[in-house]
Formats: structure tokens, C-alpha cells, sequence
């Protein structure tokens, strides 16, 4: 007997999607993933989210997840989207000769 599970999609993206504003102030946008389409519809407070990153940080991140919804021609369409961005710092080059620090585990 199978146990009951939820299903959960979290796509990541480095880049500000082209939205068009849809009722309410709402942002409708598609992402692609390797050759599928993933619709979003987020509110406009959601959406800031990716507008403030793109305006702060130089380089960055966000996590999209949802539910997995309707099938499309093409792909899906992601219900309930919740967008988390992170700032994406650079790493610093390390020079020749030095090793990585390793962090043992406390015994």
C-alpha cells in the first residue's frame, strides 16, 4: 500500500524572467527547463522579490517552488509559487600552492 506523499517543484533561475502583468497587478511568466515550459502567476509582493535582486545584487539566485499543476502543450503549470532569492557572492580565487582548509567533524 502506497504512503501518501506531497508533491513539491523548486526550479532555480539567475536570471529576471520576462513577466506580463495579468489581474490585480499579477505577474504571469514562463521558465524554461530543459525543453519543458513552466507557467508561474505570482502576486506583486512575490514578485518584487526578483526585482529587488536584480536591482541589488550584482549576482544572484532565486528558488521558485510550487505545486506541480496542470499539464500544457509544453510543459506545466506551477500553482502556488513562492520565490525565495539569495545573493550569489563570488568566490575568491585561491592561490597556487594553497590548500583548501578542511574541516574535520567533532568527534
Amino acid at each position: 500500500m502506497p504512503v501518501s506523499g506531497k508533491l513539491e517543484v523548486t526550479i532555480k533561475i539567475n536570471e529576471m524572467p520576462e513577466a506580463k502583468t495579468v489581474e490585480n497587478g499579477w505577474k504571469s511568466f514562463e521558465i524554461d527547463c530543459d525543453g519543458q515550459l513552466i507557467s508561474a502567476t505570482v502576486k506583486p509582493k512575490v514578485w518584487k522579490k526578483l526585482e529587488d535582486a536584480q536591482a541589488n545584487y550584482p549576482e544572484w539566485v532565486a528558488a521558485i517552488a510550487g505545486k506541480m499543476g496542470a499539464a500544457t502543450e509544453q510543459g506545466f503549470v506551477l500553482e502556488q509559487p513562492n520565490i525565495q532569492v539569495f545573493e550569489r557572492k563570488p568566490k575568491e580565487p585561491q592561490a597556487e600552492g594553497e590548500k583548501k582548509e578542511q574541516k574535520l567533524p567533532m568527534v
